[in-house]
């Protein structure tokens, strides 16, 4: 968490293993205490725009995503199964049948887009979820509702998964959803520990 510019996409990026080549970076990322890179399929990153085919309904666009993302052995049939139920836990199996939308066509509210996209990260069941500002764009109550139903995605099926996310200026509801906190300023770490502790910080 931190103002515009702090770093936060940056970090995001680099614990994701996304920076560009270009771009110098030290230190060392572990994943479970070792250093190694990220596996297919481990993790997912949710961008923060929503890049989606306007025309297609919310079900069409995750259930291409399923043709793409899991095996050929699979079957149609449990594929699509995968998509139903993982749109479901974000609670968009009423909006199954809309259309995503865009610039000049009714469609998706941007709360519904957002956990679209995330239902797309989320068809494989990754262990480690990346989101880089799931919230940008939101009203409250959107945003409030976006991030409660990530927060639920930490267990599902006896599986624990990691969330990281970064987030500019969440609303005091959304903030009693983190479990850690790193705050960042002018690209430098201020605070890194427990949520409910951040309020010692000082200036």
């Amino acid at each position: 968490m931190g103002p515009s510019g702090s770093g936060k996409s940056t970090l995001l990026d680099a614990l994701a293993g996304r920076l560009s080549s270009n771009i110098q970076q030290s230190g060392t990322i572990l994943i479970n205490g070792k250093k190694q890179t990220l596996a297919y399929g481990t993790s997912g990153y949710v961008t923060q725009d929503d890049a989606m085919l306007s025309a297609l309904t919310a079900g069409e666009t995750l259930y291409y995503s399923a043709q793409l993302q899991f095996p050929k052995s699979m079957s149609i049939a449990e594929k699509k199964r995968q998509a139903d139920i993982t749109l479901t836990e974000m609670g968009l199996q009423d909006a199954i049948n809309t259309r995503v939308g865009g610039y000049g066509s009714k469609g998706l509210s941007g709360g519904q887009k957002r956990r679209l996209s995330i239902c797309i990260e989320m068809l494989t069941r990754p262990r480690l979820l990346f989101l880089d500002e799931p919230t940008s764009g939101l009203d409250s109550a959107a945003s409030y509702y976006v991030m409660s139903r990530i927060a639920s995605l930490r267990v599902r099926d006896g599986i624990q998964r990691t969330i990281v996310a970064s987030i500019h200026q969440p609303s005091s509801q959304v903030f009693e959803l983190f479990d850690d906190l790193c705050l960042l300023s002018s690209g430098e770490t201020v605070y890194f520990g427990p949520a409910s502790e951040a309020n010692q910080v000082r200036n």
